[in-house]
């Protein structure tokens, strides 16, 4: 069976069978339960991560402690703090487990020897990154000027499958409302 990195690089650019084996060598598979932190922030992050089960989350926490959700990974996605990790400049932001996740890890040290080795890998993920962020900007700009109600309908019909997998604290601080009144728009839109 095909490796979901390996898989997912090949989306952009062949990828041979060395060169595919470089690769896995250089990530590490780590396991994550419900609520665990990749990264936990407060520091510099120097790690990228590849999703290949389940979902996480990039968060912060505003200046007076709210739990505030910046954006969703599922499987198949790339997702690193990426200011943080190209500057390496500290970030109050993390990464958690939205729920039980296996993802592949690599340190920036050990991606750079690995640009060196595989000089293509640093275009196709730098492409990767840049999709990523534009991605970020429409998902959000479709969101301005919505009503809560709105924008949770267009959250589930753009994410059905994370909205049924993360806990709904999580979906409620990334469109900006409470708890409760995430649950009193689930009640009005049955």
């Amino acid at each position: 069976m095909p490796n979901p990195l390996i898989s997912y690089f090949q989306q952009f650019r062949y990828i041979s069978d060395e060169d595919a084996l470089l690769i896995l060598e250089a990530f590490q598979l780590k396991s994550f339960k419900e609520g665990e932190y990749p990264f936990k922030g407060h520091r510099v992050c120097s790690e990228m991560y590849f999703v290949c089960k389940g979902v996480v989350r990039i968060a912060t926490h505003n200046e007076r402690g709210v739990d505030i959700t910046h954006f969703f990974y599922p499987e198949n996605h790339l997702c690193t703090i990426l200011q943080s990790f190209n500057e390496g400049s500290i970030t109050p932001t993390a990464i958690q487990a939205c729920c039980d996740a296996e993802i592949m890890v690599i340190t920036k040290t050990r991606l750079v020897a690995l640009y060196t080795q595989l000089p293509y890998l640093h275009e196709v993920i730098d492409h990767v990154n840049q999709q990523h962020l534009i991605h970020k900007v429409n998902v959000r700009n479709r969101y301005l000027g919505e009503a809560a109600e709105e924008q949770y309908r267009l959250f589930v019909e753009q994410n059905p499958d994370i909205a049924l997998r993360v806990p709904l604290k999580d979906i409620a601080s990334y469109l900006g409302i409470t708890p409760q009144s995430l649950s009193r728009i689930r009640k009005n839109i049955r």
